[in-house]
């Protein structure tokens, strides 16, 4: 009997020692699964994040079919460019500064304003271009007959100090001509056609047709003076 209760008490252990293993081993086998589970998880987001920019490339070649997208991004390029090609186009043409050219001028002769046996005509300069321009000076000036032959001397410059007139578009600059009345100083006379203005550091002339009557040619007091250009139209 003694012996069989020390049978049973070691059978007792032994089974006991094998549930024991038993469970270690239960938790070494759970302790392995959640290894790997978290490591699937980790494994996750990470695929995820190199496959963003995968979406986009092929959304941006599905978006070209027949290079419909691909087409769009050239036009916005050179709709660009032509803007600016546009803007500097315009830019120029508006832009400020620079003297007044003769072609971008007209030419008149404004109404006399006689006084003390003097004629004085206003010569005017308007800018008729689309930009803004400046006269500095005086005018240079001629009185030809229908054939366009020179009447009298050129006329001479009136003491003045110049200064610069800006003309934006439309604006005008005038510098007056002025001579004796042929009637008071016995001057010899002619009638001129037309006058030939040149503006200040020009070499084209502008025609305008002279229709005041006649002018000194020489003799007495024959001479004409011109003025500096000052703002406006002298009337």
């Amino acid at each position: 009997m003694a012996y069989s209760s020390r049978s049973s008490r070691r059978a007792a252990l032994l089974a006991g020692g094998v549930a024991v293993l038993g469970l270690l081993t239960a938790c070494g086998n759970d302790g392995a699964h959640s290894g790997p589970q978290k490591v699937s998880g980790t494994a996750g987001p990470a695929a995820e994040t190199v496959k963003d920019p995968a979406p986009s490339s092929p959304s941006a070649g599905a978006a070209t079919p027949g290079g419909s997208k691909s087409a769009s991004a050239p036009a916005a390029a050179t709709s660009s460019k032509a803007g600016t090609g546009t803007g500097t186009g315009t830019g120029s043409k508006t832009s400020a500064g620079g003297r007044c050219h003769t072609s971008e001028l007209r030419a008149s002769v404004g109404r006399n304003n006689p006084g003390a046996g003097q004629e004085n005509f206003p010569v005017v300069l308007t800018n008729k271009s689309a930009r803004t321009c400046t006269l500095h000076g005086y005018p240079g000036a001629a009185f030809v007959n229908a054939s366009g032959g020179q009447v009298g001397p050129d006329p001479k410059r009136s003491s003045g100090s110049p200064v610069t007139v800006t003309l934006k578009p439309g604006q005008s600059a005038w510098a007056g001509l002025t001579f004796s009345n042929p009637e008071v100083s016995g001057a010899n006379t002619a009638t001129p056609a037309a006058l030939l203005v040149t503006p200040p550091d020009e070499r084209d002339q502008l025609k305008v047709a002279w229709t005041a009557g006649p002018v000194p040619v020489s003799g007495n007091s024959s001479s004409a003076f011109l003025s500096v250009f000052s703002p406006g139209t002298g009337a």
